[in-house]
């Protein structure tokens, strides 16, 4: 999504080590693309985690392209949050297209070498389209909200971070204003995704310590 602005740090860069280094050798073993999903709640770390992997399989010689659950949303950031304010009972899976995700995802291990997926732009509230070129891409990577639920992934990793945990993360992005209402959300979002973290085969703890579960 245009807009996210990503600061790795040496804390997440050694959380990405952690798990990078015992999945390289699965991941070179791999026929074509190994797919990993980043999941957890808003301000968990999802887009800077990602962005660590990515950073620590590139300087193994392994080419990843990214995609953010934000570019799936149905609707641009202000008509969804104007939406959810009509009525809250939108929030959650639905509005965002997962099943396009996967697809995508689907179609990167097929050996699709060009991908036209959505992209977000929040400053203007619109959705366009990019297009990624596959070509050499070994890695790719799915971070977002619901991204535990997506089918077409080897590895799924969860952040065990919960809204309030992430209080003040959130608060520095700017993208959450002190809200009652955005706290509602965030409610409603973690009554779902808490329940993913059964579905994860890496967890990353509060303390930004890896644990591999399957």
């Amino acid at each position: 999504m245009v807009g996210d602005i990503i600061n790795l740090t040496d804390e997440y860069r050694q959380t990405a080590g952690n798990i990078v280094e015992p999945l390289l050798d699965e991941i070179k073993e791999t026929n074509g693309i190994f797919n990993i999903s980043v999941a957890g709640e808003s301000g968990a770390g999802k887009s800077i985690t990602a962005a660590a992997i990515a950073e620590q399989l590139e300087n193994n010689g392994i080419k990843v392209k990214i995609f953010q659950q934000d570019d799936y949303f149905r609707l641009p950031p202000l008509s969804n949050d104007q939406e959810r304010r009509k009525n809250i009972a939108r929030v959650g899976t639905n509005e965002v297209n997962l099943s396009l995700l996967d697809q995508h995802l689907t179609e990167a291990k097929q050996g699709k070498e060009i991908i036209e997926k959505p992209l977000t732009i929040y400053a203007e509230n619109k959705i366009t389209t990019e297009v990624f070129d596959m070509t050499g891409i070994k890695v790719c990577i799915a971070e977002g909200t619901y991204t535990s639920l997506l089918k077409n992934v080897d590895r799924l990793i969860f952040i065990d971070r919960n809204y309030k945990d992430t209080y003040k993360d959130r608060h520095k992005r700017g993208r959450d204003a002190s809200d009652p209402f955005i706290e509602k959300v965030l409610e409603i979002e973690h009554s779902i995704i808490h329940k993913h973290k059964a579905l994860a085969d890496i967890i990353i703890d509060k303390s930004f310590n890896v644990h591999f579960i399957k």
